[in-house]
């Protein structure tokens, strides 16, 4: 039996990593140990099993490469018996035999990936590259949850999908910073969330003060968000703080910021570059110390080549920009999602928490969800306070949708009524709407003026 070597080397922090290399071919080894040395601090090296695991038990490795075809023992077998308790590690098999059973069974382990011999070694080293970066987000989305579990955990962006582990990660990294968060997605995809989070893991210590510009009336929201004097229009019968005001110190998230009036986003331009503000009706100035983080179920982008919001300001505040996805997008966060809020309701209900079924999961998992993340938990909420499987919910609703439709209706009448009710779910969006019927924002109208031209023929 060949003598086990064991081989680190300290690079940089930013290569702290560590890789067993499992190989009974001694020219593989060799290679890849000379490869990687140069790349990632610890690097050992394992001639068959046996000593792999004897490595194992001085040192925990945050990547295996295994060969899966190896005298006696084989890799896949070595990596199934692997205690269930340890923590989890990344795995790369190898082989030359290019196997279907192998790689079922290297699938089924949660192997990052199967690698054909002969390879490059540019084919390697990517790999190695995409388990590391999974193993990064994946461990800062345990700091950040952990985190939030000590604080509050109804701020957190519930799941482990890669997208919201990512942004989790990026809400760690971008915190503690001054400079403005756009955040973009979808209504009910959580960026008030999102922005809370932002806040409670900064070390800004004024309030974190939310705002929906789409919610106040054009003519009374920079008075809200500057404040004015007494006298400064004709219903100010007393002074009063702007949210800015209240927010010095903190946090002013600025939802739905495409509707904040064109005259306006001048003014919190200024505001932004200078970090002073002006109550109306008077010309002297106040500084304030407020990190503003803004969102938008709309492309601002879209908008400024619309000409519809100005470009200079879409540019400051797209300093750090965060996009959240739509649930269809992740259904293997609805579990965990489910679990969240059946818990939350039950605490708020006073009603035992939602048993949800395999079959109930299923139907959640392949909704299309217009109403994201806000509309599984209203559905939650309606499941327990009928006590009613959600998936029986739905399965309703579809059924109610479609015997909607009289069966002497054409089909182009269906599909017609059927892109309506879905633009009516998406609250009028129509790039939402097309996003969740399949098809482009231009087929989406195409489709909406062939029905108008009908019916105008129909009438004559």
């Amino acid at each position: 039996m060949q003598a086990q070597r064991v081989v680190t080397h300290k690079k940089d922090e930013r290569a702290a990593l560590s890789i067993l290399i499992v190989d009974d071919e001694q020219g593989i080894c060799d290679f890849l140990e000379r490869a990687l040395n140069s790349h990632y601090s610890i690097v050992d090296v394992a001639s068959n099993t046996t000593q792999a695991e004897v490595l194992r038990t001085k040192r925990f490795y945050d990547l295996l490469i295994v060969d899966i075809n190896m005298p006696g023992q084989s890799g896949i077998d070595w990596v199934q018996n692997f205690d269930q308790n340890m923590p989890s590690v990344e795995v790369i098999f190898m082989t030359g035999f290019a196997e279907l059973d192998n790689a079922v069974a290297a699938v089924r382990l949660g192997a990052e990936d199967f690698i054909l011999k002969p390879f490059r070694l540019e084919q390697m080293l990517g790999a190695v590259a995409r388990c590391f970066d999974k193993l990064r987000l994946s461990r800062a989305n345990y700091v950040f949850q952990q985190r939030l579990s000590r604080q509050d955990s109804a701020s957190a962006m519930i799941g482990d999908s890669a997208a919201i582990s990512a942004i989790n990660s990026l809400i760690i990294r971008v915190a503690d910073t001054k400079s403005s968060v756009l955040i973009e997605g979808e209504t009910g995809t959580g960026k008030e969330l999102v922005a809370s989070a932002l806040h409670k893991h900064s070390a800004r210590n004024g309030p974190f003060v939310p705002v929906n510009c789409a919610a106040i009336a054009p003519n009374l929201i920079e008075s809200e968000l500057f404040g004015h004097i007494k006298g400064a229009f004709t219903s100010a019968g007393q002074a009063r703080q702007g949210l800015f005001s209240y927010a010095d110190g903190g946090t002013l998230f600025l939802d739905e910021i495409s509707e904040m009036p064109l005259p306006l986003q001048g003014k919190l331009l200024r505001v932004l570059e200078d970090s002073k503000i002006r109550p109306l009706g008077t010309d002297r100035e106040k500084s304030v110390d407020v990190r503003i983080v803004a969102a938008s179920n709309k492309s601002l982008a879209e908008l400024v080549d619309k000409q519809l919001f100005r470009a200079d300001l879409y540019y400051r505040l797209n300093i750090l920009p965060i996009i959240l996805p739509p649930l269809r997008d992740r259904p293997e966060d609805i579990p965990l999602l489910c679990e969240h809020f059946s818990h939350q309701l039950a605490d708020e209900l006073a009603l035992p928490p939602s048993r949800l079924t395999a079959a109930d999961m299923v139907q959640l998992q392949s909704y299309h969800w217009p109403g994201n993340v806000r509309e599984l938990r209203n559905l939650l909420e309606r499941s327990m306070l009928l006590s009613c499987p959600p998936g029986q919910l739905l399965q309703q609703q579809a059924e109610k949708s479609l015997g909607s439709f009289p069966l002497n209706w054409s089909l182009g009448k269906v599909q017609q009524q059927h892109i309506e009710l879905v633009l009516q779910a998406c609250g009028g969006n129509k790039s939402q709407a097309a996003k969740t019927l399949g098809i482009t924002r231009k087929t989406l109208d195409r489709k909406r003026q062939l029905t108008l031209d009908s019916l105008a023929q129909d009438c004559h």
